[in-house]
């Protein structure tokens, strides 16, 4: 099929390719021509495993074009897929309007009877919204909606490996061929819906993500508190039928990223414009919130004054096999440290730029064991596998009043070994 996918940051870029290595033919659309130069030479703006072979060999094949023309890129477009990654102020409130203005710039460009397929987080109500602007301008267009599915660190195999697809969509069949002809190269398991109820399943699936994670997160703090372990406690949750193995249940980090955040606004808004009280839903963001700082809190609790004390920080994003720094909660912690006059040595395996002025302020280094020169606490944040390769009781004897806090358990085996140690959810 010739589809033309607008918007090339994470997800643009993963669709597109995924799209191409599926031998449709795809025309990637952005309007900032520094990004399309970019990518026409196979240089991505963003780090996931496998996509920069995966785009450089849709390029080779010319199954993939990029482009800022909209004329070229939707000439022969059946199918328009809009891909922005929604941005996200610091309240991770969304600028849905930057969205809804690039798709308008596109749809007079479109052939008549073009579907335009929406993935982008946008609110409930977006799509019929799109639907009017299309008619005003007599546009002769159909709409449709799938929710994204972005998994930072497995977005091609989640792409090209669906649970299911959501889709919804008005009672057109024609509309509904064209869509299943589309989808079914990717999965055959189709959920049809209409596109409000599709909307709100991506709202609702976010939330309730957010909802577990920050109920994990309170449930941890007590267990701190009472000497239970939340681990031990979300596995005796997890074999719990009701509730499944698969749950979101794990102590750890809050969650960051704006991803899920905006989904909760996006409700809680929906929520008051129409007057409902929708209290469990508008506490999740303020508990996520709080639990941003049980780091913050951690780390005081060991020292009275933090002035002259070495931290090394193990890996600066909120998840693993990404590079992005959004939103990510140990890059606000850092600038904490740095102001109660800490020295900061950081590792990231894929972190290559630091943000300024964190740049000028922190030691960068290429081993997690050259960060951990005479430091006294260290910080364990993104998990990655090959921390548990390092041999613990050598750094014991080369530093033996390390004190570590691993926010998510990658080292708990360390404890043994007679560290100092502290993670979420347990004394």
């Amino acid at each position: 099929m010739n589809i033309c996918v607008q918007g090339l940051w994470h997800l643009g870029c993963v669709t597109s390719a995924a799209l191409a290595h599926l031998k449709h033919t795809v025309t990637a659309l952005d309007y900032e021509s520094s990004t399309i130069e970019k990518l026409s030479g196979g240089v991505l703006p963003i780090f996931e495993p496998g996509l920069e072979n995966l785009a450089l060999h849709g390029l080779r094949s010319g199954h993939l074009k990029f482009s800022d023309s909209p004329e070229r890129a939707l000439k022969n477009a059946e199918i328009l897929w809009i891909t922005y990654d929604t941005p996200v102020d610091d309240n991770d409130v969304a600028d849905t309007k930057y969205v809804i203005e690039q798709i308008k710039r596109s749809l007079p460009f479109l052939p008549p009877k073009a579907i335009v397929l929406i993935s982008s987080q946008l609110p409930v109500g977006s799509v019929r919204r799109l639907e009017q602007i299309a008619l005003d301008g007599n546009f002769d267009l159909q709409f449709a909606y799938s929710p994204e599915n972005l998994r930072l660190g497995q977005a091609l195999e989640v792409f090209l490996n669906p649970d299911r697809i959501v889709i919804g969509c008005r009672d057109d069949d024609r509309v509904k061929d064209i869509l299943r002809l589309l989808l079914n190269s990717i999965s055959t398991n189709l959920e049809w819906m209409s596109i409000e109820s599709a909307e709100m399943t991506k709202h609702a699936i976010n939330s309730f993500l957010a909802l577990s994670i920050t109920f994990a997160n309170e449930i941890a703090t007590i267990c701190e508190a009472v000497g239970a372990d939340a681990l031990e406690v979300s596995r005796g949750m997890r074999t719990e039928q009701r509730i499944g193995r698969k749950a979101y249940l794990l102590p750890g980090n809050a969650f960051a990223g704006g991803t899920l955040a905006r989904d909760v606004n996006f409700l809680s808004n929906v929520a008051m414009q129409n007057a409902i009280s929708s209290q469990l839903i508008s506490a999740i963001n303020f508990s996520n919130d709080n639990h941003k700082k049980w780091i913050w809190r951690k780390i005081n609790s060991m020292y009275d004054d933090l002035s002259g004390k070495r931290v090394a920080i193990w890996g600066l994003t909120y998840k693993a096999d990404t590079n992005t720094l959004r939103r990510s909660t140990i890059v606000d912690f850092i600038v904490y440290l740095l102001e109660q006059n800490v020295r900061v040595n950081i590792y990231d395996p894929l972190v290559e730029t630091l943000p300024l002025p964190l740049a000028s302020k922190v030691n960068k280094f290429n081993s997690p064991i050259e960060s951990l020169q005479d430091v006294d606490v260290l910080v364990v944040s993104t998990p990655y596998e090959e921390y548990k390769q390092i041999d613990p009781k050598e750094l014991k004897k080369s530093n033996p009043y390390l004190k570590i806090i691993d926010i998510n358990r990658v080292l708990i085996d360390w404890n043994a070994v007679g560290f100092e140690y502290h993670t979420i959810g347990r004394m």
